[in-house]
């Protein structure tokens, strides 16, 4: 019996090590496969035999310890190493490594299966799918405004790879800079007369002098221009007649009634001897005239005009006469440009100017370019803006009040309504003695688009890339984790299934609920240690010796004990 016993346990033992190898081999051959994870074999002993049951101490002897005869050994387990593996880098964007304890969630002919083999691809109806088996990858689809619905209830993630965004027309415009406090006001306000006129070369009742012009502004810095001739009314009298003209040559002179004339006049200009200088000046009377029209010169009631006559005289010689306005005095105006959108996704350059109308106080335009409107004539809007002394928006400083730019767009859009948004405290226009810059913060149209790319992030968050800059969330991929990796079961393709003892699977998004995250671009290796498995080898092989070794020697011993009949 007892050779039978040691015969037996060597062939167990054999036969353990032959596992043992299998195991091993299994992992040398999955050296390089993807999300692979690496098996262990441990034995243990199989059922003693007592040739002496122990006993228990007295008063007059000791105990005894029992005395037992193993009889070989068995598999205790083969399990798992689930040991995070290395990461292998491969640029396509659809091959996504798992850094954490989280598995793929996948669907192959409605059995839901488990991997942390991430190499995938999208087939032909845009379903992302395992490469090799056409497992279908599982998650949460957005809906058509790029929200992911809440909760754990998955789907098969499809991605329609011809989608397109509708345009989006813009209705809000966020302005940002500096408008620089001590710039000079772009309107002007005084127009001064120099010069001569030739007494003897106007006569009393005859054609009027040469008209004289200069280039005036308003707050906003458009262009007019402004005229003044003189007729000889009497001796050393003349009436003075001026005009008023847009970039197109139309007067934008009104009268008393608000109608608008061609030209104006000052009457009864008299011109007195000045012993000091010996020549003929305006007489203070006439002076007076040219106080008296001061702030009726208007250009939509935004800028007011005071003649300065002191340097104009009458003498029998050549007229030299010349006007200007502010010393020649140029706009001072502060630009900005932004493209905005309208409901078809035809971009529109929206300008926005501005100039300054006194302390802490400016003037504000918005335009659109005649081009671009359904009826071929430039649109604006306009008004001002105060600041507080410490270069902020005073309250309530912005008029009119929630400004909106509104235009009927070329191409039968609808009417185009942008709010313009200056902003409040240092987040948005201020004045300071800073450089003048503005730009447009923000604005939130967008043209149509298509789809020209795709990305995971780490979050599994799949997002597509439009043509127009924007991006939108299509779907995200979901995980499972469970509370026994090990209890898992192989089924093949780098897939497993739950089974008994590897608990509930527990469905959740990457990041902090599962604590897992996504690596897109790479791929996890198979965590195989080659050197350790050669080790192991070595071990399986002289262990499988050694019992081949207690086979042959029970087989002498029985061979010797069969020779005693001899």
């Amino acid at each position: 019996m007892a050779l039978s016993t040691s015969l037996f346990a060597g062939v167990s033992g054999m036969s353990n090590f032959q596992s043992m190898m299998d195991v091993i081999g299994n992992n040398i051959s999955n050296i390089n496969t993807v999300g692979f994870k690496g098996s262990r074999v441990t034995f243990s002993d199989s059922f003693n035999k007592f040739v002496q049951a122990g006993t228990n101490p007295t008063e007059t002897t000791g105990g005894t310890n029992s005395s037992q005869i193993g009889l070989g050994s068995k598999i205790g387990v083969i399990d798992r190493n689930w040991n995070q593996g290395t990461f292998e880098q491969t640029g396509i964007k659809t091959d996504l490594a798992l850094q954490g304890q989280g598995m793929f969630v996948l669907k192959s002919n409605g059995q839901t299966l488990y991997s942390r083999a991430g190499n995938f691809s999208f087939d032909a109806n845009g379903q992302l799918v395992n490469s090799q088996s056409g497992a279908i990858v599982q998650g949460k689809v957005a809906n058509e405004n790029g929200i992911i619905p809440p909760g754990n209830n998955l789907e098969d993630i499809k991605i329609d790879t011809s989608l397109k965004l509708p345009a989006i027309a813009t209705s809000n415009i966020s302005w940002g800079g500096n408008l620089q406090s001590n710039s000079a006001l772009t309107r002007s306000e005084t127009v001064t007369l120099n010069g001569n006129i030739d007494s003897s070369s106007l006569t009393i009742g005859g054609p009027s002098s040469t008209s004289t012009d200069t280039t005036i502004y308003n707050d906003t810095g458009i262009a007019y221009t402004f005229g003044t001739s003189y007729k000889k009314t009497a001796d050393n009298t003349y009436d003075l007649e001026y005009t008023l003209k847009d970039s197109t040559g139309t007067s934008v002179l009104v009268d008393d009634s608000g109608a608008k004339v061609d030209s104006k006049s000052l009457s009864g200009l008299v011109f007195v001897n000045d012993p000091s200088s010996g020549n003929y000046v305006l007489d203070a009377a006439s002076l007076a005239k040219f106080d008296g029209i001061q702030n009726k010169v208007n250009i939509n009631n935004t800028i007011n005009f005071n003649f300065d006559a002191t340097s104009l005289t009458q003498n029998a010689s050549t007229s030299i006469l010349s006007i200007s306005a502010d010393g020649n005095r140029l706009p001072n105006i502060v630009n900005g440009t932004v493209t905005t959108y309208d409901s078809l996704g035809t971009s529109h350059q929206v300008s926005m100017k501005y100039t300054k109308i006194g302390d802490n106080q400016w003037a504000w335009s918005a335009s659109v370019p005649a081009s671009e409107t359904n009826n071929s004539k430039a649109v604006s809007a306009n008004g001002t803006i105060t600041f507080q002394p410490d270069g902020t928006l005073t309250a309530g400083g912005i008029a009119p009040t929630n400004p909106t730019l509104l235009f009927s767009p070329s191409g039968g859009a609808r009417l185009a309504q942008i709010a313009i948004n200056f902003g409040s405290g240092f987040g948005g226009v201020t004045q300071t003695s800073s450089s003048s810059v503005m730009s447009a913060l923000s604005q939130d149209g967008s043209p149509s688009a298509s789809m020209t790319n795709m990305s995971i992030d780490q979050f599994g968050n799949v997002v597509g890339v439009f043509s127009n800059g924007n991006s939108k969330n299509l779907a995200q991929i979901m995980v499972s984790t469970f509370s026994n990796l090990s209890g898992l079961t192989s089924q093949g393709d780098n897939m497993y299934a739950s089974y008994a003892n590897s608990g509930k699977a527990r469905v959740g998004s990457l990041g902090e609920e599962t604590n897992t995250t996504i690596q897109s671009g790479a791929l996890e290796a198979s965590n195989v240690d080659l050197s350790t498995e050669f080790a192991k080898m070595i071990v399986a092989q002289r262990g499988f010796q050694a019992n081949a070794k207690v086979i042959t020697t029970a087989d002498s011993l029985l061979q010797e004990i069969t020779n005693l009949i001899r």
